[in-house]
């Protein structure tokens, strides 16, 4: 290789090593800029400093409102870029993770749930997503769509499921304490096993819903939608069921307890005549 060949090269390592330094290079530029400037304004230092300065702190006035003003846009364009950035990394994760049933699947997508809920967003497509054995307490997932999901074993206290979309659901099993479905649709979702206690269903659509051996004490499943929703062996301790659409009387004879629970007048006699027992009547 030539001498010229090998200058060449050394030069081009050096304008690489310098362009890939941000720091280096912007010290560079200023270091070129200042000389410059300098240089062409040395007469008016020397010869007209009386008349120069006061146009130069005019001019230094202007420069630091202009890097205050545009240094905030930037900095929230920035910051509002980032955040963004960082929502849809965490639904595409979500969306790369669904169907994929696996532990880590499962506590990967809580946690990118999480981080959503951090974001103030709680409108969630986890439509059959794998969420078995998870902790999902406290999270606000109002609006979202969980159809077909599995949420067996899974521990869901005080979760805010309102409006959301739960049909054919599974919930085998989870703790679903004092949370709230109000206005949620769950035809066909799975609660067989569920903890229930305190659950707010009001104006639920929960048609062909599996409730067998839940425990649903003082639950509020006034005005909800409950034909064919299958009750043999549940736990209806003070529960409340006025307003409910369909319920019958042959949904009731198999439950455990009907203790102290409420129900329309009309419903609440046919169950005295029938089936006293289950209210201590």
């Amino acid at each position: 290789m030539s001498a010229f060949n090998r200058l060449k090269l050394k030069i081009q390592d050096k304008i690489s090593h310098i362009i890939e330094r941000p720091i280096l290079t912007t010290s560079l530029v200023l270091l070129f800029v200042s000389i410059v400037v300098i240089s062409l304004s040395l007469k008016y230092y020397l010869n007209d400093f009386a008349n120069f300065w006061p146009q130069i702190l005019v001019e230094a006035h202007g420069m630091v409102f202009d890097i205050t003003v545009i240094g905030i846009l930037i900095f929230w364009l920035n910051q509002n870029g980032e955040i963004r950035q960082r929502i849809r990394t965490y639904r595409d994760e979500i969306d790369d993770f669904r169907l994929w049933e696996s532990d880590e699947a499962a506590f990967r997508t809580v946690g990118n749930i999480k981080r959503l809920n951090r974001h103030k967003i709680h409108e969630i497509n986890l439509v059959n997503c794998y969420l078995a054995r998870t902790n999902l307490n406290y999270v606000d997932l109002k609006g979202s769509n969980l159809n077909s999901a599995n949420l067996s074993n899974s521990s869901l206290i005080e979760t805010n499921l309102e409006s959301s979309r739960l049909n054919q659901t599974d919930l085998e099993n989870s703790n679903l304490n004092q949370a709230n479905l109000n206005a949620s649709y769950a035809s066909g979702a799975n609660f067989k096993d569920a903890f229930l206690i305190k659950a707010h269903f009001e104006n639920a659509f929960l048609i062909k819903a599996n409730f067998k051996n839940a425990f649903l004490m003082e639950a509020n499943l006034k005005g909800s939608y409950l034909m064919g929703a299958d009750f043999e062996n549940a736990s209806l301790y003070k529960a409340d069921l006025r307003g409910a659409k369909g319920l019958t009387i042959d949904q009731l004879v198999k439950v455990k307890t009907l203790y102290l629970a409420k129900f329309d007048d009309e419903l609440l006699e046919q169950i005295r005549i029938s089936i006293p027992e289950l209210v201590g009547a």
